[in-house]
């Protein structure tokens, strides 16, 4: 399906593309020296059609690389809440690690704290959406 959901816009695509190159294929030149126009040094004679593709590439081009320096913050924050992530997980490990251990070296405890009884607005008392422990 995908296939050919792809093969019903890159063909008639295709021929837009052929036919506006067929339209437009007579030269013209292109200058680049703004005082002297007729300087053929600093000039490009190419056909239309391409002048144009070539423009539309330079154009995407130039918005994907004005989008993707304007979410540099956005990349950069992410950075930091993922390595603050990793840290905070080591932290838990390590902490669950040492409760563990202490655990382990001590008896039952006969006396221990009762659950949370009844429902919060996120479910069990002490707890949020994700059931984390508050």
């Amino acid at each position: 399906m995908r296939k050919f959901l792809t093969a019903l816009i890159v063909i008639p695509l295709g021929l837009v593309f052929v036919t506006f190159a067929v339209a437009n294929r007579h030269f013209v030149t292109v200058s680049f020296n703004p005082f002297d126009s007729a300087d053929s040094a600093l000039s490009l004679s190419l056909p239309l059609f391409a002048l144009l593709i070539v423009v539309a590439i330079l154009g995407v081009v130039a918005g994907g690389l004005a989008t993707w320096f304007g979410q540099r913050h956005w990349r950069k924050a992410a950075r930091r809440h993922e390595a603050d992530a990793r840290s905070a997980r080591i932290e838990l490990a390590d902490l669950r690690a040492s409760v563990a251990a202490a655990r382990q070296g001590q008896r039952q405890d006969p006396q221990r704290l009762p659950a949370p009884s009844g429902a919060g607005l996120y479910g069990p008392v002490g707890r949020d959406k994700q059931r984390a422990t508050l």
